[in-house]
């Protein structure tokens, strides 16, 4: 397997939900990066478990440690690693899962794939407890956005069917991202919040979850970032978003509903403001041909229900080669939705890092 992504700044993640540590190496970062440390532990909290009746009581810090790459508050240029401990695990719980297969889990296709040597223990390194490496990895490339006028935020669209409005795709503010970060359940409309926050615990004392979209903008990206096809920013967001676990389904500008309108109204119409070529529209998310055309990016992420639940379930043996039903023990959230935002908007921070890098250089 390869647990390295990139092209001009290169990840690699490592680590089991139950093993000693998790962590993520960085290649490719400039030298002389001033990091907010901080801004980075503000970011590690927005993701870290046990904070909320929302979400599994599993306490964990999430405090990384830098191993290297990073000297007197700076960076030095060389690959940068970051190890968060694991403390609170309960590996007992997982002891029958080694035969019984999760529903809605890797456990059989990971035996499947690593012929029975995988770590099944809290889902080993399937597990959504690796995307904390992912969140730190994330802060460091915001930072270093955030310091050439890109921001990125995200918001609650939708837990099950009660839904958000959307962000008005022209004009987003750098304010109401810099808002949304603050909040457990980040709503354009918190006169919903009440209502999710039932829907969630309502699943949660029915011993089952649900789940939800996310929906996240870029703004302060310039026209032209990106390549046709197989590098488009489309096509490389993607990637990272589907490596998240949980994703099931991206979709950029209206998505799947732009097929409901003429050709004369899905078109996002040009013209100048101030000099500047902007669209009266962004039905396509701020992207065109794969290329940046200006306007935010804009994109939203499926997020299935959390497969653990404590529902009985219906499911295989793999030792002993016959059916059975599981109950599913240990600590899980209802819904991981709230959790995951920060998640996505780390990754497509470092896949927007590396589009900038591979256009500019660090000359940006």
């Amino acid at each position: 397997m390869s647990g390295i992504w990139g092209n001009n700044i290169k990840v690699s993640i490592f680590g089991e939900s139950h093993g000693n540590a998790i962590g993520i190496t960085i290649d490719g970062l400039p030298s002389g990066i001033e990091l907010d440390l901080n801004k980075v532990d503000d970011e590690m909290k927005r993701r870290a478990p046990g904070r909320s009746k929302l979400s599994t009581p599993r306490k964990e810090g999430d405090v990384p440690e830098i191993l290297s790459g990073f000297f007197e508050g700076k960076t030095t240029g060389t690959p940068l690693c970051g190890m968060i401990r694991n403390r609170d695990t309960r590996s007992k719980d997982y002891g029958k899962l080694k035969d019984l297969m999760r529903p809605g889990h890797a456990d059989y296709t990971g035996n499947i794939r690593y012929a029975g040597f995988n770590d099944y223990r809290g889902g080993g390194h399937f597990s959504g407890r690796i995307t904390a490496p992912l969140v730190f990895a994330g802060a460091i490339c915001k930072q270093i956005l955030e310091a050439k006028g890109i921001y990125i935020g995200a918001h609650v669209k939708k837990i099950k069917s009660i839904s958000d409005e959307s962000f008005d795709y022209t004009d987003i503010s750098r304010e109401l991202l810099d808002e949304l970060r603050k909040k457990e359940l980040p709503l354009l409309k918190p006169e919903k919040e009440e209502e999710m926050r039932k829907v969630i615990l309502e699943a949660k004392s029915n011993g089952d979850s649900v789940g939800g979209v996310i929906e996240c903008g870029v703004i302060g990206i310039e026209a032209g970032l990106g390549d046709p096809f197989f590098d488009s920013v489309e096509s490389t967001l993607s990637h990272l978003l589907f490596s998240v676990p949980a994703v099931k389904g991206v979709e950029f500008g209206l998505g799947f509903d732009i097929v409901e309108l003429y050709g004369s109204e899905a078109n996002d119409e040009f013209y100048y403001k101030n000099e500047e070529v902007k669209t009266r529209s962004n039905n396509n998310g701020g992207v065109l041909g794969g290329i940046t055309n200006g306007m935010p990016i804009i994109f939203k992420c499926a997020i299935k229900p959390t497969a653990s639940i404590i529902k009985e379930q219906n499911t295989i043996n793999i030792r002993e080669h016959k059916n059975e039903s599981l109950i599913i023990e240990g600590r899980h959230d209802p819904c991981i939705v709230q959790r995951a935002i920060p998640v996505v908007e780390a990754v497509c921070a470092i896949g927007i890092l590396d589009l900038v890098k591979g256009r500019y250089g660090w000359e940006l």
